[in-house]
């Protein structure tokens, strides 16, 4: 039987041997909590969660969209991918950089296998870009030594 965590949350339905998991460990949960979507599930038992808020500037009476992103522990009763849209909460501090913990999976972001790869294609026309002024100031230099030497 997994215990309450004190919030209104449905209980994973599998069993995990976790230490760690608020609802199969001994894990405390308190303070605050975000719903975000889970970027990289790639290490073990730890997901990185991004979310946006909108922020006004009142010197400019503009809006301004900001993104954080946080290392949450993610039991294997829960198991997150990437994609997944989560609800992760505070907790005592887990390592050096994790201070949260997934206890909800709330569903799947659409659309997000194709932001990712045009993230990375717009990484990789970057970098050819970075490539193409610096062969330019290359050239530039080789020119401007051979008017020197002449």
């Amino acid at each position: 039987m997994p215990r309450s965590v004190g919030m209104d949350v449905e209980a994973p339905k599998e069993k995990c041997n976790d230490r760690n998991c608020p609802f199969h460990g001994s894990l405390k949960v308190r303070g605050r909590q975000f719903k975000g979507v889970v970027k990289s599930a790639k290490m073990h038992s730890t997901a990185t969660v991004e979310w946006t808020s909108i922020v006004k500037i009142p010197k400019y009476e503009r809006y301004e969209k900001k993104r954080s992103k946080v290392k949450a522990h993610n039991p294997k009763c829960i198991n997150a991918a990437e994609g997944d849209i989560v609800r992760i909460i505070s907790c005592r501090p887990l390592s050096k950089t994790k201070n949260f913990v997934i206890i909800e999976k709330i569903g799947r972001e659409k659309l997000f296998a194709e932001r990712v790869r045009a993230e990375e294609e717009a990484k990789v026309r970057k970098e050819q870009e970075k490539t193409k002024e610096e062969k330019r100031a290359e050239g530039r230099k080789e020119s401007k030594k051979e008017e020197a030497s002449e």
